[in-house]
Parts: structure tokens; C-alpha cells; sequence
């Protein structure tokens, strides 16, 4: 016989934890099942925006996170090729629902901020999904060390390489062409950042560097490995991706251009072990309009619906979003249903959940793609319409999408 329960959410990301907290605050039982044995803390950390508050406040863990992190104040855009600023913009002004606010997160504090609001024993560690199996509507889980599971309910949540997503039928992630780095440096005796997101853009790399506290920096860069051979006859695309070659990598790109010297030196002294290189992935906007994200007791949520590039910095915060959107009509099927009506709530409910979540993932998507190529642009003509027009309307942009209220519980 194998073991059941009725809600299992595979990933405990942001969107798996906002999900099973979203659950059990309205009294609604889940399991999350991860596939790695411990909490994960790759990421280091993200932009929190306003969006991503409303979701926490809703959680009931925003302040947690204030508590812990600065409120960046403003917006820098430099031109690379020039050190000119492009763009200066206080993020603290009023949006169409309330004043902004954005902070740059650590995803492991957030994560266990969350794991803590839950009941012992919800987040099962080492419990990689290889498989799902049908049964009379239920479906099993095949996991990685020989056990099975069946779940009346199964939410994936388990990120870009969803095995959730890919038993819906959901297109494959695309390559971007871009690839991203990113680590973070400590200053023990304070590092003396405004509180502000310094960015910069155009010669081909979009680049930027943010205080998460008075003592530490986020960084990251992203570029499009280019097939020209470079100065040591070895293209872009060959670049080491390990940590010492890839930090080198950055600092040479960034030493060709005129980034200021306080973001150079904050590279410079990041560990080696805190510098990460990923290829920027990101599902076709146009395919999710019409794709199954729910089919009977099954949906997906976080980068397992929209992985997207980091451009608007809205990734993690459409995941929180997702998280309170699911649990809201999930549970508000499951509470104060019989249990002859249950499964037909159940599946409207998911339905539901993908009809508010469709377009908003599209948008994000197709509007960050957009952005990341205008912003990276080192063609003439793109970077002189950028760099005299765009940037106003790319400012814009950052703070159109963070305005946008998930609603509560």
C-alpha cells in the first residue's frame, strides 16, 4: 500500500513554502517534498519588491524581512561605455496601489523564515520526484530512493527543470543566449553603499551591485557569451565557468568599461565559493497563454510555470504572488467542502488559480526578455536609442510591474 496524502507540493523554493504557508494558515494540511537533502542556498539573495511584501504580508513573514534588510532608496543607471548616469530614480515614490518599496533579500533567511511558520516535519528533505504515475484520479510519485507517494493533489513547484511541469506538457525552457554570474562581497567594518541599485548597461554585459545590509553586497552580471574570438583567440562561449576563472572573467569585462572602482573592488573581494555562473533560461511567454497550467488535481507555480530572465528582478516575486494566489483558491475549495464535492472544487480551483496567473506570467516574462536585450545592447544604434529615450521608460518599467496587489488569503 502505498503511503497517501492529500496535498503534495514538490520544491521548497519560495513558491513550494509560500504555498504550504498560504495552506496552514487557512487550515489547509500539506507535504513538500525536496530533492535536496538540506535547506537550499544557492541564489544568495534577490530584489524584493512591492508585489513580493503584499504576498509576505499576506503570509504573515514581511516584517520578519524588514526587520533583517535595508529599504533601498533609489535607482542608478550608468552608462558602461561612458560612466555616465543614465537614469537616477527613487523607488520610494507612490504607485498606482501605495507607496513602493523594495529590498534586496537573502533567500535563505526568507526560506527559513517560512520553513518556521510551518508544522514540524511539512518540508521532507531527500525526496527527489523521478516519476508520476495515474491511479483513479490520485496520482504516484515514484521517488528517487524507491518509495512511492500518492497525492490526491499535486502542486509542482519544483523549479526550471520541473519533472511537474514537463507530465502537463509545458514547453521545454528556452536558452536565452545569455548566461548570468552573480556573489556577494562582506565588509566587516561597513561597506558605505548608499542604500540605492547601482546598475549599468550597454558594451554587452548589463551589470549591478546592491547593499543587503550596512556589512554586505549582492553583485551580479549577465552577459551574451559572443562567438567573435576574444583578445586570447577563445570565444566568450569557451569562458571557464569556474569560480576563479568566471570572478577574473567579470572583472576584466567590467575593467574594459567604466565601471567606478567600489563595484570592481566589491568582485574583487567576494569569495570564491560565492561566485555562481548559470545560463539564463526562459519558457515562451506566447506558449503559456495557451498551455495546460492545471490539468484535474495537478498545477505548477514559481519557475516551474514561469522561469524568466532576471531583467525586472520579479522572478522570486511572481513566485511569492503564485503562493498566496494558489493557497487562497485551494483552500478556499477544500475548507467547508463535503467530501463528495471535494474533487470537482478541487480541479475548479486550479483552474481558477491558472487563469489568474496566466497573462500576469506571460507579461513578466516577455517584458524582461525585452528589457535584458535593450539594457545589455552593445549595437550602436540600440545603445544610442537606450541610452537618449529608452531609459526613462525602461525606469518605468521596474516599477510598473512590482504594482500589482495578490490580493490576501
Amino acid at each position: 500500500q502505498d503511503a497517501a496524502e492529500d496535498i503534495v507540493i514538490a520544491g521548497a523554493g519560495l513558491a513550494g513554502l509560500a504555498v504550504a504557508l498560504g495552506l496552514h494558515r487557512k487550515g489547509v494540511r500539506s507535504v513538500v517534498l525536496e530533492s535536496s537533502p538540506e535547506r537550499r542556498t544557492s541564489g544568495f539573495a534577490f530584489f524584493t519588491w512591492t508585489n513580493a511584501f503584499r504576498a509576505l504580508d499576506a503570509l504573515g513573514v514581511g516584517d520578519k524581512m524588514r526587520g533583517r534588510h535595508l529599504q533601498l532608496q533609489g535607482l542608478r543607471v550608468m552608462t558602461s561605455s561612458t560612466g555616465e548616469i543614465a537614469r537616477e530614480m527613487d523607488l520610494r515614490v507612490n504607485g498606482k496601489l501605495g507607496p513602493h518599496e523594495v529590498r534586496c533579500v537573502q533567500r535563505n533567511v526568507l526560506l527559513q523564515a517560512l520553513e518556521e511558520e510551518l508544522p514540524p516535519g511539512t518540508v521532507r528533505y531527500s525526496s527527489k520526484i523521478v516519476s508520476i504515475d495515474d491511479q483513479d484520479g490520485a496520482k504516484i510519485l515514484h521517488i528517487a530512493d524507491g518509495s512511492t507517494l500518492r497525492a490526491k493533489v499535486l502542486i509542482g513547484c519544483d523549479g526550471i527543470n520541473s519533472v511537474v511541469a514537463k507530465w502537463l506538457g509545458l514547453a521545454k525552457p528556452s536558452e536565452s543566449g545569455r548566461t548570468a554570474t552573480r556573489g556577494y562581497a562582506k565588509y566587516p567594518e561597513g561597506h558605505g553603499f548608499e542604500p540605492k541599485i547601482l546598475q549599468f548597461v550597454g558594451e554587452g554585459f548589463r551589470a549591478g551591485l546592491v547593499p543587503w545590509s550596512d556589512t554586505d553586497v549582492y553583485w551580479f552580471f549577465t552577459w551574451s557569451p559572443a562567438p567573435s574570438p576574444d583578445a586570447n583567440g577563445k570565444d566568450d562561449d569557451a569562458v571557464d565557468r569556474s569560480a576563479a576563472a568566471m570572478k577574473q572573467f567579470v572583472l576584466t569585462k567590467m575593467t574594459g568599461a567604466k565601471v567606478s572602482p567600489e563595484v570592481l573592488e566589491a568582485v574583487e573581494r567576494s569569495e570564491m565559493s560565492d561566485v555562481l555562473a548559470a545560463p539564463l533560461r526562459f519558457r515562451s511567454p506566447l506558449s503559456l497563454l495557451f498551455a495546460s497550467i492545471s490539468k484535474g488535481n495537478v498545477c505548477v507555480a514559481g519557475d516551474a510555470l514561469h522561469p524568466t530572465t532576471p531583467d525586472l528582478a520579479q522572478g522570486a516575486c511572481t513566485a511569492l504572488e503564485d503562493g498566496v494566489v494558489l493557497a487562497r483558491c485551494l483552500g478556499d475549495a477544500i475548507v467547508g467542502a463535503g467530501s463528495g464535492e471535494q474533487k470537482e472544487r478541487v480541479v475548479a480551483a486550479l483552474r481558477r488559480y491558472a487563469g489568474i496567473r496566466r497573462w500576469r506570467s506571460a507579461q513578466v516574462i516577455a517584458v524582461s526578455y525585452a528589457v535584458g536585450f535593450v539594457q545589455e545592447s552593445d549595437h550602436s544604434v540600440v545603445s544610442f536609442v537606450r541610452d537618449m529615450l529608452l531609459s526613462g521608460v525602461l525606469a518605468k518599467t521596474l516599477l510598473m510591474m512590482p504594482d500589482y496587489d495578490c490580493g490576501k488569503l
